[in-house]
């Protein structure tokens, strides 16, 4: 029996937005990487315009990529209160419903987190901007997921997994965690904190003794490069641990979903697995370029479909909060429920 239009519609809308909470993330990534936060000084205004209307004339610089930045941001808290609204009127799970209230009580409390960042002038703020960027983003994920057609029977026909629920649990926070720790880290507004992979200054566990530390700086002052301190170094050295266990962790899944073959987790572990060698890759060219803005954007925008795609494992291997209701006849022949 196929969907009524109005489902099919809800759900290509449910992923319209997705996809564009996706371009906001990518479109962060690049303000950040650019260092052009405050390109633009006033919020919610820009340079005291409307900002629907500030002309295109002006738009130059720094100032096009914040300036885009704040128009994709409405664009998308737009379609969030559109989707929370169509959610609500037509979807008939109530938990659905409060998902959608969920998702633009975060929209709204994004767009405070980014105008208080420029008013403000707080890196932590935005730390808190980013992170709650791409748990937002996996809300708008598992909303386009479970508003599919096909969600209740395809949840149906799996079989339960505490042990594939835990690695995908366990996996998915690792990503958001290292997700967390690269916006801190882009949010110093730094040079590179190391300048060397797989190695760091030429050793696999770096000298951060106070002499070491003078003798980096000395060579980083040579070459025109800010000045970096241990706990820095120890927080790129952190990141790099992490990648270790997210790779160690999604091959795990995928070793595990390919030997029990519950399907649809064999194929989302695959594209799981290839996308943690492109973000390992990627991770590497950042260093490796320098930090060039459209490859630390690009592990950005990885990284975020990384986690969405863990988003999207995570809801089918916890698919018990949800129990299809037994067909008419089954109800009628079951003696116990008779």
């Amino acid at each position: 029996m196929s969907a009524p239009r109005s489902q099919t519609w809800l759900n290509r809308f449910g992923w319209l937005s997705a996809v564009a909470t996706l371009l906001l993330i990518c479109s962060g990534g690049m303000v950040t990487s650019k260092g052009v936060g405050l390109a633009v000084p006033d919020w919610p205004t820009t340079f005291g315009y409307n900002m629907f209307l500030f002309p295109v004339s002006k738009w130059i610089g720094g100032v096009f990529f914040e300036h885009t930045h704040r128009l994709i941001a409405s664009t998308v808290g737009m379609l969030t209160v559109i989707l929370a609204v169509w959610l609500w009127f037509v979807e008939s799970r109530r938990w659905v419903r409060m998902l959608g209230l969920a998702a633009v009580g975060a929209v709204i409390l994004q767009g405070i987190l980014g105008g208080l960042r420029v008013t403000m002038l707080k890196d932590q703020i935005g730390i808190f901007h980013a992170c709650l960027a791409q748990a937002f983003f996996a809300l708008m994920v598992i909303i386009g997921l479970v508003t599919s057609p096909s969600w209740t029977e395809r949840v149906a026909a799996i079989r339960e997994s505490k042990l594939l629920r835990a690695i995908a649990l366990l996996t998915t926070v690792l990503i958001y965690l290292q997700l967390a720790l690269g916006a801190t880290m882009r949010h110093q507004h730094r040079d590179l904190s190391i300048t060397d992979f797989p190695t760091a200054y030429s050793q696999w566990i770096p000298d951060t003794s106070p002499a070491a530390i003078a003798t980096i700086n000395a060579a980083r002052d040579r070459i025109g490069m800010s000045d970096v301190s241990a706990a820095q170094i120890w927080l790129q050295m952190v990141h790099r641990f992490g990648a270790v266990l997210v790779a160690i962790g999604v091959i795990w899944f995928f070793a595990c979903a390919h030997r029990d073959k519950i399907s649809p987790l064999p194929g989302l572990s695959t594209v799981w697995v290839i996308g943690v060698f492109i973000q390992i890759g990627l991770g590497a060219w950042t260093i490796w370029s320098n930090k060039a803005a459209d490859v630390a954007t690009t592990h950005v925008a990885v990284g975020a479909t990384m986690l969405g795609v863990g988003a999207i494992i995570c809801a089918f291997c916890t698919h018990g909060i949800e129990t299809p209701i037994p067909p008419t006849h089954q109800l009628r022949s079951d003696p116990a429920i008779v």
